[in-house]
């Protein structure tokens, strides 16, 4: 931390959506109305698995009650104080409290990311290694894959946020974001942000395109796979096992890529907020659509909960 005589920023304020206050009112509804939705398809979702045994114990709807877990997670992490910036236009968050929230925001962003290749890969043994699918994909292992997809997680989120609490902030306390992540932070900040590009660029690209290679090549195999299958209706059926997923995946990878791999001084607060809304507002609320609509084991699961109820 440098010690000359800059003043010292304690807290820092969220520029939020829009410039416009005038359509506070009207993000904060549509914003209030997506996460109501995200919340509760995604806690539907986690219910209605753990309610049905047989569900729970099959590894493609243990990872996804798990991924609905971290998405309730992850729109929590900055959807309430970006909501309550809206309502009330104080956008002021105190400096521990950025850091706390650029923490949670990649750890649970990473997490997701984990747990799509932790899919990708039980879709891929399914298809390509049916005959070995029972002893690869134990209980256990599954287990072990979600363990360590949240304790990596965190500690690569630990390691960003240690590297950004180093950083002086004294230029501008204005985040031009509505939620506190990486490279807004770098860019008001007026300290060397080399060391920290250099670990986005580096250890962050290895950790998000380590998991993204798990996905693409589980996809060119299964991709070969279906090729080999002699009937249309054989590859409709194969393919229709992993194409919810599929659409999960190219959501969130698109928008993340093209926010966190570009050079960061082609940073752009208007184009990287709205692919931000993107990975952290619409595709949580799209997930319990996307794999529930073309699933009818999901949708019979859902039938048996609200029948309970």
């Amino acid at each position: 931390m440098e010690t000359d005589n800059r003043t010292i920023i304690l807290d820092f304020i969220l520029l939020g959506i829009s410039s416009q206050r005038e359509c506070d009112t009207w993000l904060f509804a549509i914003f209030l109305i997506m996460y109501v939705i995200t919340v509760l398809g995604n806690l539907v979702i986690i219910l209605a698995i753990r309610r049905d045994h047989h569900l729970l114990h099959t590894p493609m709807y243990y990872f996804l009650s798990n991924l609905s877990l971290v998405d309730i997670c992850f729109t929590s992490t900055t959807a309430p104080k970006m909501l309550a910036g809206e309502f009330s236009g104080k956008r002021r968050i105190t400096y521990g409290g950025c850091l706390s929230q650029m923490y949670f925001f990649i750890a649970f962003g990473i997490t997701d990311s984990f747990l799509l290749a932790s899919m990708a890969l039980d879709r891929y043994v399914a298809i390509c290694r049916p005959l070995h699918y029972a002893t690869t994909m134990r209980r256990h292992i599954c287990q072990l894959l979600v363990t360590t997809s949240w304790l990596a997680s965190h500690l690569h989120s630990l390691l960003h946020t240690l590297l950004m609490s180093r950083l002086s902030f004294c230029a501008s306390n204005q985040v031009p974001h509505f939620f506190c992540d990486v490279f807004p932070l770098l860019k008001i900040s007026c300290s060397n942000t080399a060391l920290n590009t250099l670990v986005v660029h580096s250890e962050g690209a290895f950790i998000v395109n380590g998991a993204l290679v798990v996905v693409g090549l589980s996809y060119a195999r299964i991709l070969m796979t279906i090729l080999r299958i002699p009937s249309a209706n054989g590859k409709k059926k194969t393919f229709s096992t992993c194409g919810s997923h599929l659409i999960v995946v190219s959501l969130f990878y698109g928008t993340v890529i093209w926010v966190y791999f570009q050079p960061s001084s082609s940073f752009s607060p208007k184009n990287d907020t709205l692919a931000a809304i993107m990975y952290t507002m619409v595709t949580p609320m799209l997930n319990p659509f996307i794999y529930t609509l073309r699933n009818d084991r999901m949708k019979e699961a859902l039938r048996k909960l609200f029948r309970r109820k």
